[in-house]
């Protein structure tokens, strides 16, 4: 069984978290013989309260969760402690030691430039935010006008609602197109897919 791990933490954009934690869980709850699990985790695995008020509870804390092979780091402007904090900021980096494939929503890749993991990379942010993801590192080839960006083994998304065409997209890669569509068109999801 394949681990897809949403992070979560105070201040976390719901979106950012729940559209892609929608999809992946949709799939993985759907089709449980393709082999993967979605679970949510945050540092100390207590409840967190999201930036507009809602409060998730996490599966798991960073002590155990269980090994990944996605890393899926939402935004929002909890956040922006994270640009700071050397603990949270080495924790990134050890995941990027073990963990195959690190995706982010928004302003998730803040943190992932922060940590040093996007230099000399492509990659985006929330539109509000690439000015700031171009300062933390001038080595990113900053997209401006893309809803995501694959870039092998690192997958940034633009901000929110562009979570759900990363996630579509990161199914379609690990496991088919045509599982994506069934997925895409069982959440109704259709303003503009990316499958």
């Amino acid at each position: 069984m394949k681990t897809i791990g949403v992070l979560l933490f105070h201040d976390v954009e719901e979106l950012d978290a729940v559209g892609p934690w929608e999809v992946l869980s949709h799939w993985a709850r759907t089709y449980p013989d393709d082999g993967y699990r979605v679970v949510t985790f945050s540092r100390d695995g207590e409840q967190v309260r999201c930036a507009k008020g809602l409060h998730l509870v996490p599966d798991h804390s960073y002590d155990d969760v269980p090994p990944l092979d996605v890393l899926l780091y939402p935004g929002g402007r909890g956040t922006r402690p994270h640009l700071r904090d050397e603990d949270q900021l080495a924790w990134v980096r050890r995941q990027r030691e073990t963990v195959p494939l690190l995706t982010s929503v928004c302003t998730g890749s803040l943190v992932y430039a922060a940590a040093g993991l996007l230099r000399g990379r492509p990659a985006t942010t929330h539109w509000k935010s690439l000015d700031l993801l171009a300062e933390l590192d001038p080595t990113i080839d900053v997209r401006r006008d893309e809803r995501f960006v694959d870039d092998g083994d690192l997958i940034t998304s633009a901000g929110v609602s562009s979570g759900i065409d990363m996630a579509l997209h990161l199914l379609a890669r690990l496991m088919s197109r045509e599982r994506a569509r069934e997925v895409r068109e069982h959440i109704e999801y259709d303003p503009a897919p990316p499958v």
